[in-house]
């Protein structure tokens, strides 16, 4: 080995011995830790759902409610129905309008849903016929009417009589009505026919002013031909002097 070849390998050996201390110094590096587990997932909230079928009834008529819920815990039904299966049917026979709430309860939360049911009252029953017309019942009701002697004019107390009858009418617009004039046994028979006319017709004129349809009055005159009294004195010629209803067949 020349000078030369012999210094390079002294250098070499020296740097050897240098730096394989050093490298026996070095601290070993811990390894990184390991990542921490995943969260847990939320606990889910409750879904909920519920129908009436059918939805409008009449009274006594049923109704099927049906549900269904997911994650819940407990189920309830509001109007007398309480705790159920998380889902179900159940029949009802609710006798008016009504709303089924239902609350679905979970660790997640809770969920609600409604159904309505709508009940159709049914109409109320027609009233009664009224009872067959008769002479009496009709009697009763629509009241004769009286004139002064020679007169055909409507009194206050005639005008309140035919009011009275006016309702009855009214009440009953089938019942057509024969308006009758009569006259006391005073003044000639001819006259007394004018006369009579005269007081059915004016007695006509003031049903038909208060309402009542004219088709449905007919007028005749009997004069004094047919008397109620016949006696002869004031008193009975009073009861002659008149219009008198009645029904028209």
């Amino acid at each position: 080995m020349n000078a030369r070849n012999k210094s390079a390998a002294l250098i070499a050996a020296a740097l050897a011995a240098i730096l394989l201390p050093a490298a026996g110094c070095h601290k070993k590096v811990a390894p990184p830790p390991p990542p921490p587990p995943p969260a847990a997932a939320p606990t889910p909230a409750p879904t909920a759902s519920l129908t009436a079928s059918p939805s409008t009834i009449t009274p006594g008529q049923s109704v099927v409610l049906n549900w269904s819920t997911t994650d819940a815990t407990s189920v309830t039904i509001d109007n007398n129905i309480g705790t159920v299966a998380a889902n179900g049917t159940q029949n009802v026979t609710p006798t008016a309008t009504t709303t089924y709430n239902l609350v679905a309860r979970g660790d997640g939360g809770s969920s609600e849903a409604s159904a309505t049911v709508t009940v159709n009252q049914p109409p109320p029953p027609p009233p009664p016929p009224p009872p067959a017309m008769t002479e009496s019942i009709f009697d009763q009701s629509v009241k004769p009417v009286f004139f002064s002697f020679d007169s055909y004019k409507i009194s206050s107390d005639a005008q309140q009589i035919l009011t009275d009858s006016v309702a009855f009418l009214q009440a009953h617009p089938d019942v057509k009505v024969l308006v009758a004039g009569y006259c006391d046994e005073r003044g000639s028979e001819e006259y007394n026919l004018a006369l009579g006319q005269n007081r059915a017709n004016a007695a006509k004129d003031a049903l038909v002013k208060a309402g009542i349809d004219p088709s449905r009055l007919r007028t005749i005159s009997y004069g004094k031909e047919k008397p109620f009294c016949t006696e002869h004195n004031e008193a009975c010629w009073q009861q002659n002097r008149r219009s008198q209803f009645s029904i028209d067949q």
